[in-house]
């Protein structure tokens, strides 16, 4: 089976009542957990970023301190890991700003790992690749924002 585009898609969901798109959208949520989180995102959090972005960064401090530090084999894995969920809930919020709190966040906690991430190719690599990532997403938003996150991030390297 071939899957329909996404103009596709949206010209056939505007033909659908309220009520059948309300069963589309349960009957997506049972299939994939992603699904339902951005569900949740969309339904509860997308109203409050703020909130949104402080529970993401609770949530990576909290992975932080779950990391494996007994070899820079188990601390990659897990540093990984926690890059992959902060992408994920990036991507829900699709929101510059966010991706840039969340990402400083990270790559200060990544910085603040013992024993160092400077003794590491790969983990300095991650940790120079997200901050390259940053200055670039920080060039495209307005210009008192830019000032901003430019002395956050200058403060976190």
């Amino acid at each position: 089976m071939k899957a329909a585009t996404v103009r596709e898609l949206k010209l056939e969901l505007t033909n659908c009542t309220q009520q059948e798109l309300v069963t589309l959208c349960l009957r997506l949520s049972k299939f994939k957990k992603e699904n339902k989180e951005l569900l949740t995102y969309l339904l509860y959090e997308a109203s409050d970023e703020g909130n949104y972005i402080a529970e993401v960064q609770e949530e990576i401090t909290k992975e932080f301190t779950l990391v494996n530090t007994s070899s820079y084999y188990y601390m990659k894995k897990s540093v990984r890991k926690i890059l992959r969920i902060s992408k994920k809930y990036i991507r829900y919020s699709g929101k510059k700003e966010t991706e840039v709190e969340i990402l400083l966040h990270f790559c200060s906690e990544l910085k603040n790992m013992h024993p160092s991430i400077k003794n590491n190719k790969v983990l300095f690599g991650i940790y120079e690749r997200q901050i390259a990532s940053i200055k670039k997403i920080i060039g495209t938003l307005h210009e008192d924002l830019q000032y901003d996150y430019e002395l956050m991030l200058d403060s976190s390297e």
